[in-house]
C-alpha cells in the first residue's frame, strides 16, 4: 500500500494502474474509520482493480461552532486498517494542498442542500460538494463508494455527478450498525454510557415510522409526532428533526408514496448524531 501526500503523487500513481487497464475506485473519507468505512472499501475492492481511500478532514464543511480542530484524526490506526483491507493507495493531503492561498472556487447545488442537514448547517454541503469533486477531479475514480448512513450527502453528490457528466459510478452501500441498532459514527467515541443508552432512541424512531407506514397507517403527520414524542421522551437528546421525506428530492411528505426515507438527527449530550432509514409502502 502507497500512502502520498500530493495532487502529483496520486495522479501518478493512479495512471500507471489506468495505463494498465485497470478500474480504479474511491472511497472518500475523513478518517477515524470503523467497520462503517471498512465496507465501503470492502465493496469498492469487488467492483474495481486498484482502490483508491482519501483520508482528509474538510474544513469547509465545518462551521464555527462546530468539532473541526476536536475531530478525531487516528491516521496510523486508519492506514492499519487500510493496509488489512488491501487498499492500493491511500491519499492524506495537507490543507494547503486542496485549499491553496487565495482560493476561491465551490461547488454548489440550488435546492437539495437548503433541507434537513442543510437547515441546520448552512455551509455544510457546499464544502462537502466542493471537496468531493476536487477528489474526483484528482483520483477520476470509475467508481465510487459513500454510505447510506448520511443520506442527504450521498443524494446531493449523485446528483451532482449526474448534473455535472461526471463518468463516475456511484455506489451506495448499507448504513453499518451496532447489534442494538446504532449507525456506527466516528462521533459515537464522544458519547457517554448513558448518552450511548439514549442515542438508541434514533434508530427506535426511524423503525417505529417504518412498521407504521408499512402497517397501513398514512397520516404521516401523525407519524412524525409520534418520532418527535419517541426521541425527546430520552434523557441528553435534544432533536433537530425527524421526518419523512421523498426519497430522491428530499420534500417533507404528509401522504406515503412509493420512495420514502424517515430521517433524524439530534444532538446526543454535546454529540451531533444523524440516521436514516428508506421505507417502501407495501
Amino acid at each position: 500500500m502507497q500512502v502520498v501526500k500530493t495532487v502529483s503523487e496520486v495522479r501518478s500513481v493512479v495512471a500507471i494502474s489506468r495505463d494498465g487497464g485497470e478500474r480504479i475506485g474511491c472511497v472518500p473519507t475523513m478518517g477515524a474509520l470503523h467497520a462503517g468505512h471498512m465496507s465501503l472499501v470492502v465493496d469498492c475492492r469487488e467492483r474495481s482493480d486498484f482502490v483508491v481511500v482519501t483520508i482528509f478532514v474538510n474544513p469547509t464543511q465545518f462551521s464555527p461552532t462546530e468539532d473541526l480542530s476536536e475531530y478525531p484524526r487516528p491516521l496510523e490506526d486508519d492506514l492499519a486498517k487500510c493496509r488489512e483491507a488491501g487498499v492500493d493507495l491511500v491519499f492524506t493531503p495537507e490543507v494547503h494542498a486542496l485549499y491553496p492561498e487565495g482560493f476561491e472556487t465551490y461547488v454548489e447545488l440550488e435546492s437539495l442542500p437548503l433541507r434537513l442537514e442543510g437547515e441546520q448547517r448552512p455551509t455544510h454541503f457546499r464544502g462537502v460538494s466542493t471537496i468531493v469533486t476536487k477528489l474526483f477531479n484528482i483520483v477520476q475514480p470509475d467508481v465510487a463508494c459513500f454510505g447510506q448512513k448520511d443520506y442527504q450527502q450521498q443524494t446531493l453528490i449523485r446528483r451532482m455527478v449526474r448534473d455535472l457528466d461526471m463518468p463516475i459510478e456511484i455506489v451506495v452501500c448499507p448504513t453499518v450498525r451496532e447489534a442494538d441498532g446504532l449507525a456506527l459514527s466516528s462521533r459515537n467515541v464522544y458519547l457517554s454510557d448513558a448518552e450511548r443508552r439514549s442515542a438508541l432512541s434514533l434508530h427506535a424512531s426511524l423503525q417505529l415510522a417504518k412498521d407504521r407506514i408499512q402497517s397501513g397507517e398514512t397520516d404521516l403527520v401523525n407519524i412524525r409526532a409520534a418520532m418527535h414524542d419517541l426521541m425527546t421522551a430520552h434523557e441528553h437528546v435534544t432533536l433537530d428533526y425527524a421526518t419523512i421525506a421523498d426519497a430522491n428530492s428530499l420534500e417533507e411528505l404528509n401522504t406515503p408514496t412509493s420512495h420514502m426515507v424517515a430521517l433524524v438527527a439530534a444532538q446526543v449530550g454535546k454529540t451531533r448524531l444523524i440516521d436514516n432509514m428508506v421505507i417502501e409502502a407495501l
